[in-house]
């Protein structure tokens, strides 16, 4: 099906401090769902921020969707952003929106007619249980309900690839569990390619999936 993600020698680090990921190498394919583990401080997250281009690449390579991540102009981060989903452990979501407008943004930023943009939505805050809020702000909302807003942001442009910043670290068993369902329909029913950064990989889950572990800047699988 083809490489979503491949990183060859990646070298990441922040400013001149010491490398906090060193000479990655790894092929994410097309439909994959990957969960990326370590302990905290590891670099679970450096990963995955080099990955939507919030963190440049010090050496070695790393292509994602096609686009090469090294010295990546403003006009193809963009461009990538509009194919990839984002969804981070505190949400990220505009405390002034109603959550139909913070699902909406990556349809406005990508340019959709309105009408299309709010039948979209309305199909989106169904599908992950939230129709019955509509009109409320974030604030309003429980942290579960946020983070499901965030997934149905993250879903909303059909991206080809889903980025997960411990997605389910500040919610309750029951929230968590939507969240993981959402993330499961999205690889199994979309194909959507799917990467995790968590702590712990839910016991239950219900589809198969590869495992990364970092560990003393080392990234390898576990098989």
């Amino acid at each position: 099906m083809g490489s979503v993600i491949t990183a060859k020698d990646l070298t990441l680090a922040y400013s001149n401090e010491e490398t906090i990921i060193n000479r990655a190498n790894v092929d994410i394919e097309a439909g994959d769902f990957v969960f990326i583990t370590g302990a905290s401080g590891s670099g679970k997250s450096t990963l995955l921020k080099s990955m939507y281009g919030d963190l440049p690449i010090q050496s070695g390579h790393l292509n994602v969707a096609g686009v090469s991540m090294k010295q990546i102009k403003n006009s193809k981060l963009n461009f990538l952003r509009r194919h990839i989903g984002i969804v981070f452990q505190d949400y990220k979501l505009i405390k002034d929106w109603d959550i139909e407008k913070n699902v909406m943004l990556p349809l406005i930023i990508s340019g959709y007619a309105k009408d299309i943009c709010e039948t979209q939505v309305q199909k989106l805050l169904s599908h992950v249980k939230l129709s019955h809020q509509v009109g409320k702000f974030p604030l309003e909302l429980s942290g579960g309900e946020q983070q499901r807003v965030a997934m149905a942001r993250a879903l909303a442009h059909n991206p080809i690839l889903i980025l997960a910043d411990e997605p389910t670290g500040n919610l309750d068993d029951y929230s968590a569990g939507l969240i993981w369902n959402l993330l499961e329909g999205a690889n199994e029913q979309l194909k959507t390619t799917v990467v995790v950064v968590t702590h712990h990989i839910p016991e239950t889950f219900g589809i198969n999936y590869r495992h990364l572990h970092i560990e003393s800047g080392s990234l390898y699988e576990i098989t």
